[in-house]
């Protein structure tokens, strides 16, 4: 993942610089660990491209409690433009829908065209919200049906 990771231009909306693989393995072993809050869950995959075996990417969920889940993607820039990162965000956003999470959002910056594509492909819609300068883009679940 590091080298995937590599390219300065993935931080290009985000800030900061890529991780050094030392780093970069310290932060899988804390994310593996799990949150050290006990009502907040981790959950964190890498993308493998089907054919070619090597790895792309990330995708990651970020659950508090069974409701609210707040997820992310992440696709190396060789691999980019070829609908990944929407498939990814996609597969989550269901699986989460699955398991009964009513509320998803994901952070996007008002400039990144392309993470709000796979935001919108993976059915969320933005909001007037902000926050650290991105926009807060959200999909609610309707109210589970009343059996009277």
């Amino acid at each position: 993942m590091a080298a995937v990771l590599a390219d300065p231009a993935l931080h290009t909306f985000i800030g900061g610089t890529p991780s050094t693989p030392e780093a970069l393995r310290a932060r899988y072993e804390r994310l593996v660990a799990g949150s050290p809050d006990p009502a907040v869950s981790w959950h964190n995959w890498v993308l493998r491209l089907t054919g070619e075996g090597c790895l792309v990417g990330t995708v990651q969920a970020t659950l508090g409690g069974t409701e609210h889940a707040e997820i992310a993607w992440v696709v190396g820039t060789p691999w980019q433009g070829r609908g990944l990162a929407s498939e990814a965000a996609r597969g989550l956003v269901r699986q989460l829908r699955q398991q009964g999470v009513r509320t998803i959002t994901a952070h996007v910056h008002p400039d990144h065209h392309a993470s709000a594509a796979v935001a919108r492909a993976a059915g969320l819609s933005p909001t007037e919200e902000e926050q650290d300068g991105e926009t807060v883009w959200r999909l609610d679940a309707p109210p589970p049906e009343r059996a009277d």
